[in-house]
């Protein structure tokens, strides 16, 4: 017997439980069907347990750095990794039993856990169970690219999953991968004690940054001794006494690199191979991410796709707003769409990226008359009484328009100050609107009107 509703939600991540309150609340039936974690990727085993692990490195690093703000600390800085690992773990867990708790008490929706899989384009099957419903909405997350490369079968290899649970201190911690989340966990393990060695296929470290925000990035992690190995064409694995023997062909250094553990740290795949998609007739791309239109709406009537699975957003901020697209939509009349999505991101090494727009490189291929401004975070009062001076603003805007393209803060606090250049983007604002404010001081925030009033002309 088929169980009818009015909404079919696939997938408890960061858009999921919030689409069922918000359509349940309108008076709709809705079921939701998660397999696995509530909270998706962000609670589980990406920004919640993992920045509460960058903030314990950050106080291991600051500890270490006691006596350059004159604090004297006895003995030699330790670490804790169970402990480490058990206040993630909290965090994590209270987070998604609090989600939990809120869908169990939801009036008009059926909580359910299982695998679900289309039948047809408005049926559902969960283990023994058929649901339809009109509307469909697709919120079912990524998962950590495996890559097939030479050994890879022979040896041990965790991705960010895995080492969110590691409660030990790794003796030599290799990272394959030296883009967002590989360089995230390499900074944290070395200032948790570990030896680690990045390696990156690509000429530099987040090549999707400009060639002098990568610079910088590779600067501060090879400060703190984190050993970077870029221009690795061939990587290939194979078991050894002490752990894990990795072997790369990169124009410098050895070819061979002995760690305790590798994290693999390449990429994401989307979880929608196992959804019996074609049995709905939705269409994918060639990674297998669900094809959308600005609205989320796939090829087929009636279905969404929402989150990292639509390869529109790699970001819980993305999906959530992916969520509040499709309820304006269609709880509301709204005409909400992709295209009204500025890109902004963050990358959280220590200090922080803080990324919002165009980069350089974009703009200039553009064609756009460019006013691009820059400064040293060794110029912000900020950053200098904190005695955290590694790193640079940079502002670019068109100069025919005067609108903000895009912006990079790497520097302590960029991942909050970068928000004042948002919000100004998003509303349309020129650049010029920075000569009437008074940002309060001392802040890293402060900058930004004088970065705006240096803009000049890009050569």
């Amino acid at each position: 017997m088929t169980r009818n509703f009015d909404a079919i939600i696939i997938g408890a991540g960061q858009a999921g439980p919030s689409l069922a309150g918000r359509l349940t609340s309108s008076g709709m039936t809705v079921a939701l069907i998660e397999r696995h974690l509530v909270g998706g990727t962000c609670v589980n085993t990406g920004c919640m347990p993992t920045k509460t692990l960058v903030a314990s490195a950050k106080v291991a690093a600051m500890a270490r750095r006691g006596g350059d703000y004159g604090v004297t600390l006895a003995g030699d800085v330790s670490v804790d990794m169970r402990r480490v690992r058990a206040r993630a773990e909290t965090v994590s867990r209270d987070a998604r039993q609090n989600n939990e708790r809120w869908l169990e008490g939801m009036d008009r929706l059926t909580f359910l856990r299982g695998h679900a899989r289309f039948l047809d384009a408005g049926t559902i099957a969960v283990g023994d169970e058929t649901l339809s419903a009109p509307l469909i909405f697709l919120n079912v997350g990524g998962r950590a690219i495996v890559p097939d490369m030479p050994g890879i079968g022979d040896v041990a290899v965790m991705t960010n999953t895995d080492i969110v649970a590691l409660d030990v201190l790794p003796r030599h911690l290799v990272v394959i991968g030296g883009s967002y989340i590989g360089l995230e966990f390499a900074q944290m393990y070395r200032r948790f004690g570990a030896k680690v060695t990045v390696i990156e296929k690509g000429p530099r470290l987040v090549s999707r940054e400009d060639e002098d925000v990568s610079s910088a990035i590779r600067e501060i992690l090879e400060a703190e001794d984190i050993h970077v190995r870029t221009g690795a064409e061939c990587i290939a694995f194979a078991a050894h006494a002490d752990g894990v023997a990795v072997r790369v062909d990169c124009r410098e250094g050895s070819p061979e690199i002995v760690g305790s553990h590798v994290l693999m740290a390449v990429g994401r795949r989307p979880n929608t191979d196992d959804l019996g998609l074609d049995a709905a007739g939705i269409d994918t791309d060639g990674r297998g991410y669900i094809k959308v239109d600005d609205r989320l709406q796939t090829n087929v009537s009636g279905i969404y796709a929402l989150g990292d699975c639509n390869g529109r957003g790699a970001f819980t901020h993305t999906a959530y707003n992916d969520y509040e697209i499709v309820a304006a939509n269609l709880l509301e009349g709204g005409a909400r769409s992709l295209e009204d999505r500025i890109p902004a991101y963050a990358l959280y090494i220590d200090p922080p990226l803080g990324r919002v727009g165009m980069t350089e490189t974009q703009a200039r291929a553009s064609g756009r008359p460019l006013l691009i401004s820059t400064r040293p975070m060794s110029r912000v009062g900020r950053a200098k009484e904190k005695g955290e001076t590694k790193g640079f603003m940079k502002l670019i805007a068109d100069a025919q328009t005067r609108r903000i393209l895009g912006a990079s803060i790497l520097g302590v606090e960029g991942d909050e100050a970068i928000h004042g250049i948002l919000d100004v983007m998003a509303a349309d604002l020129p650049y010029t609107i920075f000569e009437r404010a008074v940002p309060i001081h001392p802040t890293v925030s402060e900058l930004i009107p004088t970065l705006a009033g240096d803009l000049q002309p890009a050569t």
